[in-house]
């Protein structure tokens, strides 16, 4: 899931009877997340998954994850600030990885000279600390004469989204004597200048929301204890959370207070003169500020200044004319059935815009004023192509972009053009980096096909897999989706999963297929797509996934015996649902740090924070329909469930590790033998803190799942 960043709120519920008016729990001790009994419980599970899985194939399987994911050959992504390009990186060497910058010349040769800013594996070592890096927001040079001195590092200690942040020298490469530093938690920490910060943190009794978030933005002096910092900005504590950030553009420099009210809703306001200034629209149009420009998006049709715009256009006005009551708005992108808005980026003089034309990338080129737009070249079907600004405010290189591209069977490539200006024809995108194969791609193919949901919806899905595929029902397929948040799961390279799937062979030389379903919930098309599985209507994200499990094996790519499904958070949901619902589609599961207890999932770490995307459980009639989509309440003795592996994580402060603990236990519980759980101890909801985890944890399923798909 996607969520913002707030303050740990882990459940540490005792043993009992469920609350009022909740069903019967029998598992609630589970939710202790670091109790004895739970933690044993924990550690027999893993021995048990372990004795299952371990051996020569596990071994030989990690090894293979864990060689691409150390490998040097990896591109090094970079993000330019000034003369310098960032980057952090992992290695077999550096597992907890390096903060590290080079210039533009260096980074494109064959072997980049790295500065190394921060080494986490030492600092670690030093401070005895199992810090996982979360990220770095460097101070603009406008505050320390022209260059970049100083950045807010964020580390977690054991891989959760709760991070300590502190300021660091780029130039001493050390932390700051006495900078700021505020303490571990699900913070927002932004400058403001050079010795002020915006901090959202938990301050407190009162000072978090009820999905877990800052409620509260206050102002942080150099010098100051937390304790001191003023009080700038509050929302209510049934909302999401309060964001407040300063926009340092150069000739716009404003504060922009954010009123998070739940997943898709918010409220955006400009501070000026001690006050707050609305930017008038529906809370469900995203809104975005840049110069003189405001952009709107909306997630649901709505009307403005007499005309209807469609949910998922892309709307610009000019910002200072719309505050004073001007409501003239020019559609930059408008929808159609088959394409959608992903994203934007800005240029100094250009607007990107990334779309998606049944699931394929198209990028288009606004000219700002005009909002003309043009096709940009070099988007092959069947891929994904992201493109964003190098840096807008480069007084040379400001309209300079990036092109990524990437695909199932193609590594990725990363290239770099100038967008045209004026009289100016610009200059085409060139390749500047190449990533190596990871895995021998010959005879496979990449194909998309439709399958037909239960509401006569088409549904797109990828798949990979050998030319000439033998329609027998045979070939060993993995099924995966999200479905949710309006996420849009798009064609991108994998060398860990084309070692660990679709370079596999099993006894009959048959390869991997694997399958990416579109199913609706996610943004492939829009917020309509989107919409239409929101809250009551979740179940058509199920329907949608279980309707490409059927025309999978109505197409003689495999039968229930050689389909196996995975998904994790959200996906883990979903797959959660095949299992309960559709059992008889699958012969193997993989169910990674996943809601499942739909009843309690608002009072489990940052559950509360969805209840626009799932319903609220604590209003009766939104219980009703939850609970067709609950697994956890789904389970039932007696029924033909197909093998189950629940994976998670102990430090996971987002979904938390508790659902998939209870849902192991109940199938067990039930009589079903064929249930395995594995927890890793740190890692946060990505389940892994360093590359060695993250290689344990794919080789675990995909083992687990080819091993349940051979079984005959």
């Amino acid at each position: 899931m996607s969520e913002s960043t707030g303050t740990d709120a882990r459940s540490t519920a005792p043993a009992g009877s469920p609350p009022a008016g909740q069903p019967h729990d029998e598992h609630l001790w589970l939710e202790e997340i670091d109790g004895p009994a739970p933690l044993a419980w924990v550690a027999r599970q893993n021995a048990r998954t372990l004795s299952l899985l371990e051996g020569p194939a596990l071994e030989r399987l990690e090894a293979d994850v864990l060689a691409v994911m150390d490998s040097a050959d990896r591109i090094p992504m970079v993000a330019k600030h000034g003369e310098h390009y960032y980057n952090f990186w992992r290695d077999a060497e550096h597992p907890r990885g390096l903060f590290r910058r080079t210039g533009w010349e260096s980074w494109t040769g064959e072997d980049p000279q790295w500065e190394v800013l921060l080494d986490v594996d030492a600092l670690a070592a030093a401070e005895g600390v199992d810090w996982v890096w979360g990220g770095a927001r460097l101070l603009r040079p406008q505050y320390t004469g022209g260059v970049h001195r100083r950045a807010l590092v964020s580390l977690s200690p054991d891989g959760g989204d709760a991070k300590r942040v502190r300021e660091f020298d780029l130039e001493r490469r050390e932390f700051v004597p006495g900078g700021f530093d505020v303490p571990t938690a699900k913070s927002s920490v932004t400058w403001v200048d050079a010795d002020t910060v915006h901090v959202g943190t938990d301050f407190g009794p009162g000072s978090l929301t009820t999905s877990s978030y800052p409620r509260t933005v206050r102002v942080l002096r150099r010098g100051q204890d937390l304790a001191e910092a003023r009080q700038v900005f509050e929302v209510p504590e049934d909302h999401v959370q309060a964001v407040l950030v300063r926009d340092h553009t150069p000739g716009f420099v404003r504060d922009v207070a954010v009123d998070v009210v739940d997943f898709f809703s918010s409220r955006t306001h400009l501070v000026r003169d001690g006050g707050l200034v609305h930017v008038d629209v529906p809370e469900t149009v995203t809104v975005d500020l840049h110069r003189q420009w405001l952009l709107l998006r909306p997630q649901e049709d709505f009307e403005l200044g007499g005309t209807r715009h469609l949910a998922g256009s892309l709307l610009a006005a000019d910002l200072e004319a719309f505050l004073a009551g001007d409501r003239t708005v020019v559609p930059v992108f408008v929808p159609d059935a088959h394409t959608s808005l992903q994203s934007w980026s800005w240029t100094a003089d250009r607007l990107l815009l990334e779309l998606l034309r049944d699931v394929s990338s198209v990028v288009l080129v606004a000219e700002p004023g005009t909002w003309t737009t043009a096709e940009l070249p070099g988007a092959p079907a069947l891929h994904s192509v992201d493109a964003w600004a190098v840096d807008d405010e480069d007084p040379e290189a400001g309209n300079d972009h990036w092109l990524v591209a990437t695909g199932f069977l193609t590594p990725t490539t990363v290239a770099r053009g100038t967008l045209a200006t004026g009289t100016d024809p610009g200059t085409a995108p060139r390749v500047v980096k190449r990533a190596p194969s990871f895995f021998d791609a010959s005879g496979l193919v990449v194909e998309q096909h439709f399958a037909v949901s239960a509401d006569g919806t088409r549904v797109p899905y990828f798949q990979v897999g050998p030319a000439g595929l033998v329609a027998d029902g045979r070939n060993p397929t993995l099924l995966s989706g999200y479905g949710g948040f309006e996420v849009s799961r798009t064609p991108s390279y994998s060398g860990s999963l084309g070692r660990s799937w679709l370079a596999r062979t099993d006894d009959e030389g048959r390869s991997g297929v694997y399958v990416l379903a579109n199913i609706r919930g996610g943004g492939e098309y829009g917020p309509s797509w989107h919409r239409a599985a929101l809250r009551e209507r979740r179940h058509r994200a199920y329907e949608d996934f279980a309707a490409v499990a059927a025309d999978l094996q109505a197409r003689g790519v495999c039968s229930r015996e050689r389909l196996a499904c995975s998904g994790g958070s959200n996906g883990g949901l979903l797959v959660g649902n095949m299992l309960t619902r559709w059992p008889h589609l699958f012969g193997a599961v993989s169910c990674g740090v996943p809601l499942l207890d739909m009843r309690r999932y608002t009072q489990l770490s940052a559950g509360a924070s969805w209840i626009a995307e799932y319903g609220d459980p604590e209003d009766p009639a939104q219980w009703e329909f939850l609970r067709t989509f609950s697994p956890y309440h789904l389970m039932r003795a007696g029924e033909d469930y197909p093998p189950v592996l629940f994976w998670t994580a102990t430090s996971d402060d987002r979904v938390g590790p508790v659902q998939a603990r209870k849902a192991a236990a109940r199938l067990q519980g039930l009589g079903h033998e064929d249930v395995w759980f594995y927890e890793a101890t740190n890692g946060g909801h990505a389940g892994a803190g360093d590359n060695k985890q993250a290689a344990r944890l794919h080789a675990l399923s995909h083992e687990f799942l080819w091993r349940m798909l051979h079984r005959d």
